[in-house]
């Protein structure tokens, strides 16, 4: 069995990654690779047999602003093995190998794992710990003013380049902000039907509206305060969540409520320094899970 790594721009490697992330989770990086929005801080480290990737762990570079504060960790993502080659140990000798390439080397590792793998990633060593989230108050949904946030394709083509264009050079929005965003941003956002834009504030929004609305990013070249934002937000069942960590002096604007993950994850880490999440009543932007 080979362990291949580092390979996203090899067509052929590329292929067979994709073959199993579709299996396992229903998508692949295609797209994401050949449109360009891939920048290199996506790492697949992959056991290949007989022409098949058969299991993977990806190690993910993520720098973020932490308080004002600059933060490199490595984000593990892709943590899958074919249902043929489970029980043998392989997703662990992946993992093992990324934490001896990386540890020492970044401020700390984590992932969101699933719950029911609490005593396989505690076998690597990884501690849990809490997140906290934000939702608005009822008296800053209500408010509007301004012009409000519509989908970017209502104002031309050439505003999905000045989205990709304010992605790389948008300035910090929030307490915890990744700054390496432009990869997993266009991951989540390169069908543009999530990014939405208020003109009189130049500024863009990623918004899933699903399950009330959740604002997940904030995009523009120079800081606008959220209550200006929460003005223009089309919130049409009264409830608005932040999909990140407001600033501090804009947190009176939200309610605060410990969150573990629910039913979809449990966040994993190792290393000192992201103890400030729990501590700090961080959330991790959720357009930063990879």
């Amino acid at each position: 069995m080979e362990l291949i790594s580092n390979y996203m721009r090899d067509e052929k490697s590329r292929h067979m990654l994709n073959e199993l992330t579709r299996k396992t989770f229903g998508f692949d990086f295609e797209n994401w690779v050949t449109k360009g929005y891939f920048e290199g801080d996506y790492i697949p480290y992959s056991f290949v047999h007989e022409g098949k990737i058969v299991s993977n762990v990806s190690a993910n570079r993520m720098t973020f602003i932490e308080n004002g504060v600059r933060r490199d960790y490595i984000q593990l993502g892709t943590v899958m093995t074919d249902e043929a080659f489970r029980r043998q140990g392989l997703a662990a000798k992946l993992i093992r190998h990324v934490l001896d390439e990386y540890e020492g080397r970044c401020d700390g590792i984590y992932l969101f794992g699933n719950p029911d793998a609490l005593g396989f990633y505690r076998k690597q060593g990884f501690q849990t710990m809490n997140e906290y989230r934000y939702s608005v108050k009822e008296e800053y949904r209500t408010e509007k003013s301004g012009t409000a946030f519509k989908p970017v394709a209502e104002f031309g083509e050439e505003f999905k380049a000045r989205y990709m264009d304010a992605v790389r050079k948008s300035a910090v929005q929030s307490s915890f902000e990744q700054i390496n965003k432009f990869g997993l941003q266009m991951f989540y956002t390169c069908w543009f039907d999530n990014v939405y834009y208020a003109p009189d504030i130049d500024c863009f929004a990623v918004l899933d509206t699903e399950n009330g609305t959740v604002l997940q990013s904030v995009i523009c070249e120079k800081k606008v305060p959220l209550a200006e934002i929460l003005k223009r937000l089309p919130i049409e069942d009264g409830r608005c969540r932040l999909g990140f960590t407001p600033c501090v002096e804009e947190r009176d604007l939200c309610t605060c409520e410990l969150y573990d993950g629910a039913d979809d994850y449990r966040l994993f880490f190792r290393g000192e320094k992201l103890k400030a999440v729990e501590r700090e009543k961080l959330y991790f932007p959720e357009l930063s899970h990879a």
